[in-house]
């Protein structure tokens, strides 16, 4: 019964591992999600961040997108980009490959095979036997300044946020988890 319920433990923190970052905010107990810090009346800091299942498109929308909410939420009609920075935390893991089961014997004929030696373990020997991952994990950072009134049009770092929410929500929705 042990035995089970370590390997249950183990296929379900495998599981958490695999899947993407949902929308949310990050908390004390999960660092992954959004973080939002009031700067001014209508200025923020947003970070997003992401685990290592987590694409960089999706680090980056979710940060607009959780700019377009605190837009709406606070009043204000669009929001401007003011500084943005996506960074790649990249971090290696290297484990033993597949377990084998092998027979081995010593000596030679006729006295070969008199002692066979059963061995269960990892592949011995480098570069052999193990394998090495890459894990990388997207924070996307910016700073947001919020405006009423119509967008500019000259300027490319601003957002209607309506129109950001309108478009990004589906892509949002579809990313969180079947319950």
């Amino acid at each position: 019964m042990k035995k089970i319920l370590i390997a249950a433990f183990a296929a379900a923190t495998l599981v958490a591992c695999v899947t993407s970052t949902p929308y949310g905010p990050a908390s004390g107990k999960n660092p992954y999600g959004f973080l939002d810090q009031k700067i001014e009346s209508n200025r923020y800091r947003i970070v997003f961040r992401g685990n290592s299942s987590t694409t960089r498109e999706t680090v980056e929308t979710f940060l607009l997108y959780r700019a377009a909410e605190l837009t709406v939420e606070n009043d204000f009609d669009y929001f401007i980009l003011t500084e943005q920075d996506t960074e790649a935390n990249k971090s290696y893991a290297t484990s033993p490959s597949a377990p084998f089961y092998g027979r081995y014997s010593y000596g030679f004929a006729p006295y070969c095979c008199a002692f066979p030696y059963y061995a269960y373990g990892w592949g011995w020997g480098s570069p052999y036997g193990y394998d090495t991952r890459e894990f990388t994990r997207y924070t996307a950072i910016a700073f947001v300044s919020m405006h009423k009134g119509q967008k500019p049009e000259d300027e490319p770092q601003a957002f209607d946020a309506r129109s950001v929410l309108e478009n990004l929500r589906s892509y949002v929705e579809a990313a969180q988890p079947k319950r």
